[in-house]
């Protein structure tokens, strides 16, 4: 599609054109028999409609969804500009409301055409109010497009009244999140190792939408000759890299996870869309480069933006049919789905029920692994994110200490530990493991990240936004630093109640069999568990910069006492005679190793031993910081008292002892001479 921008098309053709191209390729290649997800032998499929109309809903619903992300990324990232609107960013903003209409509309049709299609049920006997609610309350993928409706209605209803910036973030982000609920549905919720196959698809669909969504409004914006188009594209190239790093690693892990061997790929219809979208995929990261390299350095100068427009827009059509292939693939069978059948212990864990645990030393612990994309995903970006900006500071000649780095590497290696060993395997079918995978997130891990600094080697790292334009990363987090949020959470009686009663919340209530019935319920918890323990640690001995600093004599105080609440839980659990999440542990089936009871109990003897050893550590590091913020303060006062500076503090005391001095002594002569 060769598009001139000197007299390019309206922005809403190019769109409307990208949409058609991806209804197209799914309804061609679902043409020979793939409408139907799972169809059962001898069962009545759905009626003509719902057929051909499903894959129709979800890609446009998919493509207004993209609409909506790309608009708040232009307004809110993209663009340069204030905190508030202007008028170029209010019409994205009209233009994201419109989207997310259709957004709403194609997703409550998405639902609607889902339950005829599962039930093989016309279209009008499913329109009945009962009916869908009962799908709504009581199906995961009814209250998934119940979800996706919800979100899209209320971009559309408030996307029009946003006037600020942080306003634009909030929507963007609802617009990201409206996007993962039919992840944890479907295919990837129903695969052997579901729980990988969740995450990576979730991190798939947030890095295709961010990918697809800036490079769709970007060419809107070129063929609009919107002003900032230079700075729009740079921070784009950017952000696209990253996307499509993100979306090749999560495909690699949800193909592995779906297809059953290698030769699945050539003989399988799931395997061949596959294999397709990887050519995609191959092609968009080639178009990239190229756009890197040739293209991006010239925009900006006169003229320049038609050969971006004309490689954007093949771009954009590619991509279209790269997702009307994912919807086509939504609706095909992975090989062996229909005839693979799961013990109920694998379809609650997401893997086979693991061998017995043995004696000590524990060996399956360390040999028994599991994959999970979020935490080896985020940890190694992290790492690699820490490593670059050592290497930024010393480019420039600044030091950093190797300590720092070690300590974060450490705590990001032991992080993968908790999460993805043994102790991660284990966790789910043994309530003592489980305690003690919860006693290294929050703390252990916790001490070596704070130790690290990240927050300060980001601000010595991270580029200063343009004065008046938009705020960067740096600006973020500084303004998070100093936000009113951090400074009532880092107060040291909240961070003490939320880590300790945090704990009983999520053990004394049933919030811990819920979370446990659920991957993404799982992984909130240990990642809160994680967060509770950063914010604790870095209040007591972090490094970083903060709204509030304690004395270190305060510090020391507010850890003295919060333990004791430690160990009062830790004996609570050993002592406790009702079994915490009874019903997970029964419906897991675990037949070896110790009973619930004893179970239980052992959980809470680790968590009351290895409580000990962090509050030791974090003693010992405690009393070193303070002993070197001394030395500091002291060779800080030589150097004033050296030159001369008549403010220093030591100073100032030591003349007013000497003028003390001085008056006695002039009293007492004077009280000789009256003698």
């Amino acid at each position: 599609m060769a598009v001139d921008a000197g007299r390019a098309p309206h922005p809403v053709l190019l769109l409307g054109a990208a949409v058609s191209t991806a209804v197209a390729v799914a309804l061609l290649v679902l043409w020979p028999g793939g409408t139907s997800a799972e169809q059962v032998p001898g069962i009545q499929g759905p009626d003509a409609l719902t057929t051909w109309a499903l894959p129709v809903a979800r890609t446009v619903a998919n493509a207004a969804a993209v609409a909506v992300i790309g608009a708040l990324l232009l307004v809110t990232v993209l663009l340069p500009g204030g905190r508030r609107l202007d008028v170029t960013k209010l019409r994205y903003l009209t233009w994201a409301a419109v989207a997310a209409a259709a957004w709403a509309a194609a997703s409550a049709a998405l639902l609607v055409f889902t339950l005829s299609d599962l039930f093989a049920r016309p279209v009008g006997q499913v329109l009945a109010p009962d009916v869908l609610a009962d799908f709504v309350l009581t199906d995961a993928q009814g209250r998934s497009y119940a979800l996706m409706t919800g979100a899209g209605a209320i971009l559309a209803t408030v996307c029009p009244g946003i006037g600020t910036v942080r306003w634009a973030r909030a929507a963007l982000l609802l617009a990201v999140a409206g996007l993962l609920p039919p992840a944890f549905t479907g295919h990837s919720a129903g695969a052997g190792n579901h729980d990988a196959a969740v995450t990576s698809l979730a991190l798939h669909l947030v890095g295709v939408a961010v990918w697809v969504a800036g490079l769709a409004l970007l060419l809107v914006a070129a063929v609009r000759r919107d002003a900032g188009l230079d700075t729009a594209v740079r921070r784009f190239s950017a952000l696209a890299f990253w996307a499509f790093v993100a979306v090749a690693a999560s495909g690699v892990v949800n193909a592995v996870v779906r297809l059953p061997s290698a030769a699945d790929v050539f003989s399988s219809r799931y395997g061949v869309l596959v294999l397709l979208k990887t050519v995609a995929l191959l092609i968009l990261g080639a178009l990239g480069r190229w756009h890197r390299q040739r293209v991006l350095p010239t925009v900006g100068d006169d003229g320049s933006r038609r050969p971006f427009v004309k490689l954007a827009a093949g771009e954009l059509l590619l991509m279209a049919a790269a997702m009307g292939l994912a919807t086509a693939l939504s609706r095909t069978p992975p090989p062996g789905a229909q005839t693979s059948s799961l013990s109920a212990a694998e379809e609650l864990l997401g893997f086979p029920m693991p061998p017995p645990l043995g004696d000590f030393p524990w060996t399956p612990l360390f040999t028994q692994w599991h994959f999970d994309p979020l935490f080896a995903f985020g940890t190694a970006a992290a790492a690699l994110a820490y490593l670059n900006g050592v290497r930024k500071l010393r480019a420039r000649g600044d030091r950093w200490p190797l300590g720092r780095t070690i300590a974060w590497l450490a705590g990001l290696a032991v992080t993968v530990l908790a999460t993805m060993s043994g102790l991660a395997v284990y966790g789910k079918v043994m309530f003592s493991v489980h305690m003690g995978q919860h006693m290294i997130l929050a703390m252990t891990v916790p001490i070596l990240l704070v130790l690290g600094a990240p927050a300060t080697l980001a601000l010595r790292t991270l580029p200063t936004a343009e004065k008046g334009g938009t705020a960067g990363p740096r600006e973020l987090l500084l303004a998070l630093l100093r936000s009113r949020y951090v400074k009532v959470v880092s107060h040291p009686v909240v961070a003490s109640v939320l880590f300790i009663a945090s704990a009983f919340a999520v053990y004394y209530t049933s919030l811990f069999e819920s979370l446990m019935r659920s991957h993404l319920g799982h992984t909130v918890m240990l990642v809160h568990f994680l967060a509770v323990g950063l914010l604790f640690f870095w209040v007591i001995i972090g490094v970083d910069p903060g709204p509030r600093r304690l004395p270190y004599l305060g510090r020391l105080f507010v850890l003295i006492l919060t333990m004791p609440f430690h160990s009062w839980f830790s004996i609570s659990v050993m002592s406790s005679t009702d079994i915490i999440g009874e019903g997970w542990w029964a419906d897991v089936g675990r037949t070896w190793g110790a009973s619930l009871a004893d179970d239980q109990y052992n959980g809470g003897a680790i968590a009351w031993a290895t409580g000990d050893i962090p509050v030791l550590i974090t003693t010992i590091i405690l009393a070193a910081q303070w002993v070197r913020s001394d030395a500091r303060e002291a060779r800080r006062v030589d150097r004033r008292i050296d030159r001369g500076d008549v403010n220093d503090p030591l100073a100032a005391y030591n003349a007013y002892l000497a003028s003390l001095h001085a008056r006695d002594r002039k009293t007492s002569r004077g009280l000789r001479t009256e003698n």
